[in-house]
């Protein structure tokens, strides 16, 4: 008797049958082309007020569908990103609330955690996880999104004693499954932690690029070094404003704390011994700071497979391409779960995407391709 030969299983179900990213930027549209990409919502709805950033984010395939305006529509999402600017961020929980379906997860990615975090809560929102994914760039907008902007970076949640476990699990699942590492910590801590390590230092930026623009000469002489340092004053004016003022309190500490440490090291320029250890300190503790290496190579060609979980899928996957004469550049598995996971493969050109779709597709794989 014949074996018949072994048909390949349906793909597995994403994470999330509908994702809404509300306000389509940097950081939101990473997050769509990171759900999209890695075959985690079936479908991923952009929503943003401005119509110009809506239609270049579905240009750009950054989502599946756009939405102006909050509404009925919204009930249908079992998973809502909201993703707007600081100042905006309360005003768009408010608007959203009347229509988020209860079994929702609801996130954000707002730099400050402790005001939205109780925002959610004064509004009723139960499926809330706060978020901060530590990621960003000086350049902004929709055009600049990329997913793998959020690969390797620490992703902070922040649940309070009201979150429900089940949310909080499921907000971890998502964050490592964007390939981003959780951390689970307070509001408060976050809020405190961050006014260190990045609020703190675009207040410095501003106070030295302040000093140059007053001299024409300093800006003659400012090289590499100075313009590493003074790297986050290029960021949105606005954006930034609204940042720090949203976390003042912890902040105005930060700063206190940093003018005791300058005052110590003008003391040292009278002690050089003291000065070479504050030196050393520093190099030692700099030297020591985690690299984040995320993607330096070319922009490839990628074709992204949903795999169920059984045996030579992948083996399944890469024969049929070799015996149609697909050169497979590089493959990467990004997700696994129980119920299977994707794989990502990098071709040689927005041909070959088209071609191995097509194959795949005949197979009964699904697949999404990105030249």
């Amino acid at each position: 008797m014949t074996a018949r030969p072994d048909r390949a299983a349906p793909p597995a179900p994403p994470l999330f049958d509908t994702a809404v990213v509300a306000g389509v930027g940097l950081i939101g549209g990473s997050v769509a082309l990171g759900l999209r990409q890695r075959l985690l919502a079936r479908r991923v709805i952009g929503l943003d007020a401005s119509m110009d950033v809506l239609r270049e984010a579905e240009a750009l395939g950054v989502v599946d569908e756009v939405r102006a305006a909050p509404g009925e529509w919204l009930r249908g999402a079992d998973l809502v990103v909201l993703a707007a600017p600081m100042r905006a961020l309360a005003p768009l929980a408010a608007d959203l609330a009347p229509y988020l379906n209860p079994a929702a997860l609801v996130t954000d990615v707002g730099s400050v955690k402790a005001g939205i975090a109780a925002e959610m809560e004064r509004l009723g929102v139960r499926g809330f996880v706060a978020g901060h994914p530590m990621a960003g760039s000086e350049r902004g907008g929709v055009t600049h999104a990329r997913a793998a902007l959020l690969e390797n970076a620490v992703w902070v949640l922040t649940p309070t004693d009201h979150t429900p476990l089940t949310a909080l699990s499921r907000a971890r699942t998502l964050v490592e499954e964007l390939g981003a590492a959780p951390m689970v910590m307070p509001p408060d801590a976050h809020d405190a932690l961050v006014a260190t390590v990045s609020h703190l230092p675009y207040l410095a930026s501003l106070a030295l690029t302040h000093m140059v623009a007053r001299d024409e000469r300093l800006s003659l002489l400012a090289a590499g070094g100075f313009r590493d340092l003074t790297r986050v004053a290029s960021g949105d004016p606005r954006m930034s404003r609204d940042m720090v003022v949203e976390n003042r309190a912890a902040l105005k500490d930060a700063l206190g704390r940093f003018r005791r440490q300058l005052e110590r090291l003008e003391a040292d320029l009278d002690e050089p011994e003291e000065l070479l250890a504050a030196a050393a300190e520093g190099k030692r503790t700099r030297d020591s700071l985690p690299v984040v290496r995320r993607s330096l190579l070319p922009q490839r060609h990628d074709l992204v497979v949903a795999v169920p979980d059984r045996p030579n899928q992948i083996g399944a996957v890469t024969q049929a391409l070799g015996a149609a004469g697909v050169n497979i550049k590089d493959i990467e598995v990004l997700a696994i779960r129980e119920d299977g996971g994707a794989i990502r493969l990098g071709l040689e050109s927005p041909d070959d995407v088209t071609h191995a779709a097509s194959i795949l597709n005949a197979a009964g794989f699904e697949v999404r391709g990105r030249g």
